[in-house]
């Protein structure tokens, strides 16, 4: 891999980013880009990103950097070539997709975007997939990313859509490794912070939207949120959209921008009332569900959709009925791509989504779920679905919020645990930077005391013991937001954490 800074100052001109360019060696190649300062190494095109620090450039040029791209020119980046550009992290991603020699191009790539079912679509999708391309698939998640079929192929995600110059080098190590596709996640975040600017998808699946991500250093407000959003169907060559989520007509819209409605897919659950005046191409309904298993039956209803040939009965081992509309978005993207019935049908009977809907059960206590639900909307489903389901005593929810982002979280959860639950913990998820007991307080100040019981108990080890502890036979115990991360974000740190379903197995394997 290697670019020259003939097709850097080009690339540049192209999306009028460049404002200026500083350099001695006409013919000068670049060996390696990076945005951090510790993996420079000799020849590196180093970009000034974020948070930045000059003694960061400075450090890149001792190690060997020989050329930095800002969008401010640098004493100390003295000697070196420097390329000044508008918007470093469209830059970045320009560059970055460049100098891996478009990797995107080699891949069928099946994009997934919403406020909740994002990372359960991708699993499905993933499965279907590993089952239609025989293991040639990768997968971009919030939780593991995926580039080949060898163990240290396998690795955990620290952001749900990854700065660009990761995202192409991975993307790159995928095709690398003999991968035919790719399934990924594409947060709002990745189009509000230009980390996927150039990118295009095969397929685009936009699934729900509902207020998050509202706050400081996330999206001002809702509207920024949606259409940062909706720049994924803009974006994609064909798209998939839930036609249950709110704000549809905004949505459909914004896939026809760019997108002939031939290529616009619309499904829903049969029987849903939906916002706009358009024809459904894909419906289905539920024809049996329990903790453990939910059978589904899809029916096409158009043309396009008949086309798909995905007609037929399913059934998934991730409970919750909430997850049929997911998996749906799947079956058809999966269809999109080349996968059959019978490709779909085998594979989602074994999806397994790690921190979804996991169970631990004790004798003498209540049944404990966990579950990365982590806002209101993914937190009331979970919550009502358990409550169909097992006519449970109480409810008794340990939930945090985290710091510095999604703040708009904190009251939802509020207004999920008075709706849902009966005792409510309140702890620690990611503060990052905030005190934990001051994110817990904003939420307990949208619960209704006279419905709920609340404790503050900021250790989560703690409280989910407490929780379990407090228990009976008949109640059940939510762990909510976490699911199988392995740390808590604190203070600028990933500190160590064993996992809520680890602490919960402890915890039963001493009671």
């Amino acid at each position: 891999m290697s670019l020259d800074i003939t097709q850097v100052v080009t690339l540049l001109r192209e999306h009028d980013l460049l404002t200026a360019v500083t350099t001695s060696e006409h013919d000068q190649k670049f060996s390696h880009v990076t945005y951090n300062s510790k993996t420079v190494q000799p020849d590196t095109l180093f970009f000034c990103k974020g948070n930045f620090k000059a003694a960061y450039l400075a450090d890149a040029k001792r190690a060997g950097a020989t050329a930095y791209v800002s969008e401010t020119r640098y004493n100390e980046g003295e000697g070196m070539t420097a390329i000044l550009v508008s918007d470093i992290q469209k830059a970045m991603s320009i560059l970055g997709a460049a100098f891996y020699d478009y990797p995107q191009n080699d891949l069928f790539v099946i994009a997934f975007t919403g406020t909740k079912g994002k990372t359960t679509s991708s699993y499905f999708t993933y499965g279907i997939e590993r089952q239609h391309t025989h293991d040639r698939v990768a997968l971009f998640s919030t939780i593991d990313r995926i580039v080949g079929n060898a163990p240290e192929d396998r690795f955990k995600s620290h952001l749900t859509t990854p700065e660009s110059l990761d995202l192409f080098h991975d993307m790159r190590h995928a095709v690398d490794n003999g991968m035919t596709h790719l399934v990924m996640e594409v947060s709002s975040q990745a189009y509000k912070k230009n980390r996927v600017y150039g990118l295009r998808y095969n397929v685009g699946i936009f699934l729900n939207i509902t207020p998050d991500h509202i706050g400081e250093n996330e999206h001002p407000t809702f509207a920024d949120y949606l259409h940062c959003k909706e720049q994924l169907l803009v974006n994609s060559d064909k798209c998939i959209i839930n036609a249950e989520t709110d704000h549809l007509a905004d949505i459909y819209y914004a896939a026809k921008t760019t997108t002939q409605p031939e290529n616009i897919y619309l499904y829903a659950r049969e029987g849903a009332k939906v916002q706009l005046p358009l024809d459904l191409d894909v419906t289905f309904k539920n024809t049996n569900e329990t903790l453990h298993q939910s059978d589904f039956k899809v029916s096409a209803q158009s043309d396009k959709g008949k086309a798909l040939s995905i007609d037929g009965s399913y059934e998934l081992h991730i409970a919750g009925d909430f997850n049929e509309s997911n998996a749906v978005s799947s079956i058809m993207a999966s269809a999109i791509a080349g996968a059959s019935y019978e490709d779909a049908k085998t594979a989602l009977i074994g999806v397994h989504v790690p921190g979804r809907m996991e169970m631990v059960t004790s004798k003498n206590h209540g049944t404990i779920y966990i579950d990365y639900a982590h806002n209101y909307a993914s937190l009331k489903a979970l919550l009502t679905f358990l409550e169909a389901q097992t006519d449970a005593g109480r409810v008794i929810v340990v939930v945090g919020s985290t710091g510095n982002k999604g703040v708009s979280r904190r009251a939802g959860f509020g207004k999920a645990l008075s709706e849902k639950a009966n005792i409510a913990i309140l702890t620690t998820d990611d503060p990052a930077f905030e005190d934990p007991k001051k994110i817990a307080q904003e939420i307990d100040a949208h619960i209704d005391h006279d419905r709920v019981q609340v404790k503050f108990v900021m250790d989560r080890a703690t409280a989910i013991k407490t929780a379990i502890e407090m228990s009976t036979k008949d109640d059940i115990v939510v762990l909510a937001g976490k699911g199988e991360d392995a740390y808590q974000k604190i203070n600028g740190v990933d500190t160590p954490y064993p996992t809520d379903v680890t602490i919960a197995k402890q915890v039963v394997e001493e009671l």
